[in-house]
């Protein structure tokens, strides 16, 4: 084996170790917007999911209602996309139900451990931000029944829609991976979007330049 054979091998063997090193990192950090069972967005929500299934878990959850249509008809890219507000099931026009207003839409599914561990944050963020933000949770799964458990259990209690075809992260050309955080100026536009986890109030705070 040649020498330069050989410094190739090494140079090989160190880009593989980074990109392993680089794959943990992004494994721990966020999820693929998919479990692994699961190739692409499915349905609404499971057949199990019925009105009489979800009222215990909408009781135990406790959920705000979902924000009511305003008279403008707000982003364009959402515009003609219904879905289930998680609250009661009623249907939610997603571009008018969100026009003038600052919106945090945060994309999360319940089998999530980033979006797990976020969501409380993202909770304490809209406490201390007040009326100036309206954040909104979107379960980007079919088992909506498992949403609201996990709303439950963690005491989170924020407007959240039931996308489980994930027809809002396709509109707003979301990266495919969960947690991920979207803000909406009042205009419709899309101000930012950030696919990443956020561990607290504050780090939310420092990169949406909202309200401590």
């Amino acid at each position: 084996m040649s020498a330069r054979t050989g410094w190739t091998i090494a140079i090989l063997a160190v880009v593989a170790a980074l990109l392993g090193a680089l794959l943990v990192e992004m494994r721990d950090t966020y999820h693929l917007s998919a479990p692994p069972s699961v190739s692409g967005p499915g349905r609404e929500h499971r057949d199990a999911d019925t009105p009489e299934a979800l009222a215990g878990p909408r009781r135990r959850a406790d959920l705000p209602p979902c924000p009511a249509a305003g008279a403008a008809a707000g982003p364009p890219v959402l515009r003609g996309i219904t879905v289930e507000c998680a609250a009661d099931g009623s249907t939610v026009e997603v571009a008018r139900a969100l026009a003038g207003r600052r919106v945090l839409l945060n994309l999360w599914a319940y089998w999530c451990k980033p979006c797990k561990a976020e969501l409380p944050a993202m909770a304490e963020y809209q406490r201390r931000a007040g009326p100036a933000v309206t954040v909104v949770t979107v379960h980007q799964d079919e088992n909506e029944t498992a949403a609201l458990l996990q709303l439950a259990q963690l005491g989170v209690r924020l407007p959240t829609l039931q996308d489980g075809r994930r027809r809002i992260a396709a509109a707003l050309r979301v990266p495919n991976v969960m947690p991920a955080t979207v803000v909406l100026a009042p205009d419709g536009s899309v101000a930012q979007t950030l696919p990443r986890a956020f561990a607290t109030a504050d780090e939310i705070a420092a990169a949406v330049g909202g309200q401590r």
